[in-house]
């Protein structure tokens, strides 16, 4: 067992940055030291900002984004196009099609994706609600924006199969080929999906 460095509050410090995703034990280090090192500039308005989030971030109630306010600013943002739902996964991912600044839409999110190996089924993720938006007579399309893994597949064809009956159309991203990509390095399952998915020029 290694020795310890510093102390228990450090070492607790260091141990709960090490739970956050890309912060192994070795950059849990270094952004404690730099935390401590900058406390009057990192540490204290971190901490500030920690407290406040806990205090006021609220699911939102009708897409499952995360914000201050129910309903979210998206929800409520009378400039994006309400007869489209972007329906994905995670809020990581709503956040990054908002960096994209690719649609201006409405989403949903499910918060997950189906999993028989690791028990996540229908009732676990918000699919009952995604049906009922889907019937919404101002919603026109529903674009399915999920990855394009095992379990994010089988989630847009039990989603497909689920609005059937709805009046939209139910599209999905489009896979294959990333900008700046080169095809030598790319893997045959991306190769195939980019001839499927061609497009006249």
């Amino acid at each position: 067992m290694p020795k310890s460095t510093a102390g228990p509050e450090i070492e607790r410090l260091i141990q709960l940055l090490s739970r956050l995703p890309g912060l192994g034990p070795r950059s849990a280090r270094r952004a404690a030291l730099h935390l401590i090192k900058k406390r009057e500039q990192l540490m204290a308005p971190l901490a500030a900002a920690v407290q406040t989030a806990m205090e006021k971030i609220e699911i939102c109630r009708t897409c499952g984004n995360i914000d201050t306010q129910n309903p979210c600013t998206v929800c409520t943002d009378d400039r994006r196009d309400q007869s489209i739902l972007v329906v994905v996964a995670d809020v990581a991912d709503l956040w990054a099609l908002e960096r994209a600044n690719a649609i201006n839409t409405r989403y949903h999110v499910l918060g997950g994706t189906l999993s028989p190996l690791d028990g996540v089924g229908p009732q676990d993720l918000t699919i009952d609600a995604l049906v009922s938006r889907a019937h919404d007579p101002a919603v026109k399309e529903i674009i399915l924006a999920l990855n394009a893994t095992v379990d994010g597949q089988t989630t847009a064809h039990y989603i497909t199969d689920l609005l059937h009956n709805a009046n939209v159309a139910v599209t999905r991203l489009a896979h294959g080929v990333p900008v700046g990509g080169e095809l030598d390095y790319l893997d045959e399952g991306t190769l195939s999906a980019a001839i499927r998915s061609r497009a006249p020029i």
